[in-house]
């Protein structure tokens, strides 16, 4: 049976909710789930940027959407009891490194104590319910060594971004212990699971201080690009391989809700995690112009310079494998960029039943 055919089986007329949907990957997600028949429900900040995928898809008139903050513990109660929903995507997030120097703070909160508050209202809720908690591949304690992070390694975390992301991992590790231990399934119904994704790329993207935004601002722009970082080697992957992951192992709790109540990691194959000039060249190639150069800074805040994470669980235990290596990945986010201000739903329903066909 093929992706498609299982998750439309899977997610077809259920309910799903839906934290971050105005933001990138959230925005993907949501219209995958509405391509397969779900019945969405979103909560989330009002968008920040200009253009932005959720309003260029027009969802404040397709689905149920929420404009609320994460750390309004009542309010994400109060939307997550009265929907009633069968699968909860927790999404929602201060997802910036860089912005975790400036306020890291509000970061800890909103990552640790927001995803605590998503949990204490499935505490509340009665009936049966499907949990996905993304974090993220920068949440395991980076050694800088070259072999991929498993998800048994150690969690950890240098900047406020990874140490608040690895928080949350601990309150999430917390409440299934507690609350939804897998051991009392059957009196609690509730499955949490983690999953852990790569720098993810793809359409839609206009975030401050990420590669794929700021490169193709200067490419519309017409000025070189400029890269921090450039032999920092990352787990490149389209948007769309992790949101399928996601929608995946959802699948697989629904058959077996206390087997895969754990963590999984969403990266790339091993020859797709690229240093950061070799993504941006790949870029330019496919784009076929523009030019960039690198400015150093060595009074920037640390970052990461290798990370690498093992798929093989996710491979075995889930059946998913990427499919879209580093060329295609690119060349549908150039695609989309280059028709961003045309028929936005066209296309990204195109690159999306692409993905599933």
């Amino acid at each position: 049976m093929e992706i498609a055919e299982i998750l439309k089986k899977t997610y077809a007329g259920k309910k799903v909710f839906v934290t971050g949907h105005t933001g990138f990957k959230g925005s993907w997600m949501v219209r995958v789930l509405q391509i397969l028949g779900a019945d969405v429900k979103g909560y989330a900040l009002a968008p920040v940027y200009r253009n932005s995928l959720f309003d260029l898809l027009d969802y404040p008139n397709t689905m149920h959407s929420v404009f609320g903050d994460i750390l309004d513990a009542e309010h994400v109660k109060q939307e997550i009891l009265s929907f009633q929903p069968d699968y909860i995507f927790h999404l929602a997030a201060q997802p910036l490194v860089r912005l975790s120097y400036v306020n890291p703070a509000y970061t800890f909160h909103v990552n640790a104590t927001g995803t605590a508050y998503v949990l204490d209202a499935v505490r509340a809720l009665d009936k049966p319910c499907i949990v996905v908690c993304i974090t993220t591949d920068k949440v395991y304690e980076n050694r800088e060594w070259i072999h991929p992070y498993r998800e048994t390694d150690e969690l950890g975390g240098y900047d406020p971004y990874s140490a608040s992301k690895a928080a949350a991992e601990i309150v999430i590790q917390s409440y299934r212990r507690s609350f939804f231990n897998p051991d009392h399934y059957r009196s609690h119904q509730k499955s949490i699971s983690v999953a852990r994704a790569g720098n993810v790329i793809g359409g839609g993207d206009w975030s401050e201080d990420r590669l794929i935004p700021d490169t193709i601002k200067a490419l519309f722009q017409e000025r070189p690009i400029i890269i921090r970082n450039p032999a920092s080697v990352r787990p490149w992957q389209h948007v769309l391989e992790p949101v399928i992951g996601y929608l995946l192992l959802g699948h697989k709790q629904t058959e077996d809700p206390v087997k895969f109540a754990g963590a999984f990691n969403f990266g790339p194959h091993t020859e797709d995690t690229l240093p950061v000039e070799k993504l941006v060249q790949l870029v330019l190639a496919t784009w076929g112009s523009g030019s960039y150069e690198t400015q150093a800074n060595p009074n920037a805040p640390h970052e990461a310079g290798l990370l690498r994470l093992d798929i093989t669980k996710a491979q075995l235990e889930l059946g998913w494998n990427p499919k879209w290596n580093a060329v295609a990945s690119i060349e549908n986010t150039i695609e989309w960029y280059r028709e961003h201000k045309g028929d936005i739903a066209s296309i990204t329903q195109k690159q999306i039943e692409n993905y599933l066909s």
